[in-house]
């Protein structure tokens, strides 16, 4: 499940566009997947294969594998490569990803700011969600991304420093933390809550909302290898969005 701005339809049908080279990689193993082509716990193809099969860069080969991650399709091991994933028979996931590319990808401009970037004491009602103890130091980022200039979604997160230490030196104004904690933290488990909700008066300051506005809220929480990595509050204006998804038997 995804989000997406809310549009409206165009009059006539547009001609659908050309796949992106990193779609046709993802599309490919995702067939193979479907097919039973790599069996679960198969070692798939390697990154410099599939570069020369499909003539692309590695770093579009990347992109493809991260999703099919974080969809929770393959499991990536490093120094060792990608294998196909244990699936349920029926399964329903929220797909992560990175804000930066989805409006890129819209043609629009992406930019953040960052409002707070600290280490801080863990308090005891956060500590169990990220697998600290009280008093624990944990990192904290209250980041604002804006869409052509437009406050899109207010950002608050918590990261457990075990999982990456050098999380505070990373710029959020040129990497999201998303892309940043799925290059260096890849999740196994991703729980979530989605709920209509109202902005507290932080959220609504900065996103230049009302406190009787509607929002969106998403919170979610991220686990590798039973080390829980990231505790997540997103909102975004509720004039702004709507939920997507897709679910197949």
């Amino acid at each position: 499940m995804a989000t997406q701005p809310a549009s409206h339809a165009s009059a006539g049908a547009a001609p659908a566009p050309a796949r992106a080279p990193y779609a046709r990689v993802k599309a490919y193993l995702k067939q193979g997947l479907s097919s039973g082509r790599w069996p679960p716990e198969t070692l798939m193809p390697s990154e410099s294969e599939l570069v020369h099969q499909f003539g692309v860069s590695r770093m579009t080969v990347t992109r493809a594998l991260r999703e099919l991650q974080t969809e929770g399709l393959v499991h990536r091991v490093q120094g060792l490569g990608t294998y196909a994933a244990h699936l349920a028979p029926v399964s329903s996931t929220l797909t992560i990803r990175d804000l930066h590319e989805e409006i890129v990808g819209r043609g629009h401009r992406h930019h953040a700011e960052v409002h707070l970037s600290r280490e801080e004491p863990c308090d005891a009602a956060l500590a169990p969600k990220l697998g600290l103890s009280a008093g624990d130091p944990v990192f904290h980022t209250l980041i604002v991304h804006h869409e052509n200039g437009v406050p899109l979604q207010c950002e608050d997160r918590f990261v457990n420093p075990a999982c990456a230490p050098d999380y505070l030196q990373t710029d959020f104004t040129r990497i999201t933390p998303t892309h940043y904690l799925l290059t260096v933290a890849p999740l196994w488990e991703a729980q979530y809550a989605i709920e209509a909700g109202r902005p507290t008066a932080q959220e609504a300051r900065l996103l230049g909302i009302a406190r009787t506005d509607p929002c969106l809220v998403i919170v979610r929480r991220t686990v590798n290898h039973n080390v829980p990595i990231t505790l997540v509050r997103l909102v975004h204006p509720g004039h702004s969005y709507r939920l997507e998804g897709h679910f197949k038997p």
